[in-house]
């Protein structure tokens, strides 16, 4: 197992890229506390790329609570050692000065009514950081020369959409691959955050997966959705305070008509879910 190299500064990271000289260059930004749903991407690029880069940075950004970005766990160690397993071979981990260099930036992206539904309406600014960050690490690990991919886990459907079509409105020369869900042997979908709950919250988060599971059972057989059963599911978890429970169009997000109590459902549709367990938000989703 080769030890990725770690490099802290955008012009070492140019550097270590240059000297590579890729056909093809993989990139999964991260903001570490990585897991296996990180590894799964990773070796996603692993398969198409001569190299894989990887960023460890947690963005100030795009909380929008100072509280929640304090405790964000913080496992750079850690973080290479997973990096290794999945054959990275660069770890880029910037100190926030490095990434914003000019101190917090004046000019920013807007995600716009994209990122004021669902995650940005509970989180305002998230997704306008988001973009900031991501915006500036798609360029700094572009090698500006061979094939150029960027991964993301599908865990943050609404994340992924707007990456898209940041992408696509302003033209970055990156194929975007989304890596399906890596989930629990329970059905938990894997996230940075799961570290911070006990096992009593655990067992109570499982509520999400069995909610979307239900809804999921009926889009297949082309039944009514009625997502109130589903909701129903959250209000006999008290350690739960379900955030919203929707089916939208998975192209541009808005709600479904057949969000449906009688209308039998057909066609395509994503199931996004958020909820506050033991005061750790959690999302999920699923395609149906």
């Amino acid at each position: 197992m080769k030890t990725p190299r770690i490099v802290k500064t955008r012009s070492e990271l140019k550097a270590a890229i240059a000297e590579a000289n890729p056909g093809s260059l993989g990139f999964v930004p991260t903001m570490g506390a990585l897991h296996d749903g990180h590894a799964s991407l990773f070796k996603a690029a692993r398969e198409e790329n001569e190299l894989v880069v990887i960023s460890v940075f947690v963005n100030e950004l795009q909380f929008n609570d100072t509280s929640d970005y304090a405790k964000y766990p913080r496992t750079l160690d850690a973080d290479v050692q997973v990096a290794a397993g999945a054959g990275v071979d660069i770890v880029f981990a910037p100190e926030a000065r490095e990434i914003y260099h000019a101190g917090l930036p004046l000019i920013r992206l807007n995600s716009g009514a994209l990122g004021e539904m669902y995650e940005g309406a509970s989180r305002p600014g998230h997704f306008d950081g988001m973009l900031a960050v991501v915006a500036k690490l798609l360029h700094l690990a572009d090698p500006r020369q061979g094939e150029y991919r960027a991964y993301f886990g599908q865990k943050d459907a609404q994340q992924v959409v707007l990456i898209r079509r940041m992408v696509a409105d302003l033209d970055y020369a990156v194929e975007l691959r989304s890596v399906p869900i890596v989930r629990s042997g329970k059905g938990l979908a894997l996230s940075s955050r799961n570290s911070l709950l006990n096992e009593e919250q655990l067992q109570a988060a499982l509520v999400l997966h069995r909610a979307i599971a239900l809804i999921a059972g009926r889009a297949e057989r082309n039944e009514p959705l009625n997502l109130d059963d589903a909701i129903g599911m959250f209000q006999m978890e008290p350690l739960v305070e379900l955030d919203y429970f929707v089916v939208v169009d998975p192209g541009n997000l808005q709600e479904l008509a057949f969000n449906c109590q009688d209308t039998p459902f057909t066609g395509e549709g994503l199931i996004l879910v958020a909820a506050t367990v033991g005061g750790v938000r959690l999302i999920d989703n699923q395609p149906i």
